[in-house]
């Protein structure tokens, strides 16, 4: 496996009008992880599809949201998800989600591991954070490389200290 990014774009629904320039302005070689949950399984292929070609075009590494099966179908580069969903399945990256430490240690197939939330998101409103010394410590313990995801952009990372991490909506502005 290369070595993977050290930002990435996370998409969902509420980046998808604007993913295509979001994806032009991250720094090349930077990573993806494709979601869109809201769509329907035909219509997810084909956005992925498209993602895949514009997020390759820029040296862009992309991970699917999904099972280890899926992301071989699909042609990704990587998998996401949570620890059960990446247990099992074909020899591909995984990036697994987590929130604690007790789901780090479930993590074992992980490659690199995606700590939440770092800080308030939008995504989860009024959700406990990590905050800056529990997710250190947290991360400090993983055996792999540790990804921030919450609140990120890059004024977040440096007050994290931390130098991985993945947004939804960093890009966008």
């Amino acid at each position: 496996m290369k070595p993977l990014p050290t930002v990435w774009i996370v998409s969902d629904a509420r980046n998808d009008a604007s993913i295509e320039r979001a994806l032009a302005r991250l720094p090349r070689g930077s990573g993806m992880i494709v979601r869109h949950y809201h769509l329907a399984k035909a219509d997810r292929r084909q956005r992925f599809d498209r993602l895949k070609r514009l997020a390759w075009a820029r040296g862009h590494l992309v991970a699917l949201a999904g099972d280890a099966r899926m992301a071989r179908r699909w042609g990704a580069d990587a998998a996401y998800g949570s620890p059960a969903t990446l247990a099992g399945g074909p020899a591909v990256p995984r990036l697994v989600a987590i929130h604690s430490l007790r789901e780090m240690r479930r993590a074992a197939r992980a490659d690199a591991v995606l700590l939440s939330p770092a800080f308030p998101t939008r995504s989860h409103p009024g959700k406990a954070i990590l905050g800056p010394l529990r997710f250190r410590l947290i991360a400090a313990r993983s055996q792999v490389p540790v990804i921030a995801l919450g609140g990120m952009d890059g004024h977040a990372a440096k007050r994290l200290k931390w130098p991985r991490w993945a947004a939804i909506d960093a890009f966008l502005r």
